[in-house]
């Protein structure tokens, strides 16, 4: 009870100086949080049989009640919206880490299972059950992330800032690199739009926070965790065929393919509160943001081989060359042409 009311009296200077100090080697609040509250359902269990179900990184539903269902837009859900949207277009991350991904719909199937198993069976000690995916059938970021950008080219989100299109970085100079130029430099650019067509900056206010966020994620997404799964298989194991139909949690029979893809029709349906009518718009405006890209880049090609010939002499050799090559094989395409005529 002390957290709670300590956060209405103290001042934030004071709770961002003593929250190094409290979870120690622990990446943040929320995982030191689920230890404390794993230790005194430990400590204060007395004679009660008692369970811990602890779920890796949890994710829309599998099967229930349909394929693909969020109700919010926390963790990887978050990160599907930034790529669709385009503002998400890089990540510090180990693309060969698995992505230990645990359907919302598992982790109660499996919930339940140990609530009746915990009140027949009444182990004499506390039984720690994992819902994890990574130990029995991985999937790592770099798949997972191929995937949700093949979704979004399928079938994308309306109103994106740009083209989707998101990569790995891997050490500190490459992440800086990129966060300045993908996202800092084009939120910059589009407020500078904004003020001058008389409408409030939101983009820079909206990218830094999304990179805060991201930054809280990269300790999560540069790793992977072996853990135990002897108690949840041991649990499945109990259950009759007809229990482990309705009450699945079997992972193992997860297509992460096919999970991925409803992920993102999920989050998608969740967001904009639309139907499959409203792909063709949105197909229309990423075909646009695309040749606006392709523009952009050839223009920005233009303007560096200008300033090149204009500085090197081996720069205009190379430009004559490829002038006199097109031009002798236009002349030789005329020639065969008049001769056949």
């Amino acid at each position: 009870f002390f957290f709670p009311s300590a956060f209405r009296w103290l001042d934030d200077s004071i709770i961002e100086e003593i929250t190094p100090k409290l979870i120690g080697d622990r990446p943040n609040t929320y995982t030191y949080t689920k230890a404390l509250g794993e230790i005194v359902v430990q400590q204060e269990s007395g004679n009660l049989n008692v369970a811990i179900v602890r779920p890796s990184i949890v994710g829309a539903t599998w099967q229930e009640p349909f394929p693909g269902w969020v109700d919010n837009v926390n963790g990887p859900s978050g990160l599907i919206i930034a790529a669709g949207k385009g503002f998400l277009r890089s990540i510090r991350a180990t693309p060969t880490a698995v992505a230990d991904l645990i359907p919302v719909d598992t982790v109660v199937n499996l919930t339940i299972a140990v609530g009746w198993y915990t009140a027949v069976h009444r182990p004499k000690s506390t039984l720690i059950y994992h819902s994890t995916s990574g130990n029995l059938n991985p999937c790592n970021w770099h798949e997972m992330g191929l995937q949700v950008l093949a979704t979004i080219e399928k079938i994308p989100f309306e109103s994106a800032f740009r083209r989707p299109n998101a990569d790995f970085t891997t050490n500190n100079f490459t992440t800086y690199y990129w966060n300045t130029v993908s996202h800092r430099v084009p939120a910059i650019v589009y407020d500078f739009y904004l003020r001058l067509t008389g409408r409030k900056p939101r983009m820079t206010k909206l990218m830094n926070r999304l990179l805060k966020t991201i930054s809280m994620l990269e300790y999560f997404v540069n790793r992977s965790w072996e853990w135990s799964t002897n108690n949840t298989e041991m649990l499945l194991s109990e259950l009759s065929p007809e229990d482990q139909r309705v009450f699945n949690f079997d992972v193992r029979q997860l297509n992460w393919l096919e999970y991925i893809e409803n992920y993102v029709l999920g989050v998608k349906k969740y967001l904009l509160k639309e139907d499959l009518a409203g792909i063709p718009k949105a197909k229309q405006h990423l075909k646009r943001l695309r040749n606006i890209h392709y523009l952009f880049n050839t223009a920005l090609f233009l303007i560096i081989w200008r300033l090149l010939i204009a500085r090197s002499q081996i720069a205009r050799n190379i430009w004559f060359f490829i002038v006199s090559f097109c031009y002798k094989f236009i002349s030789y395409f005329r020639a065969s042409s008049t001769l056949k005529a």
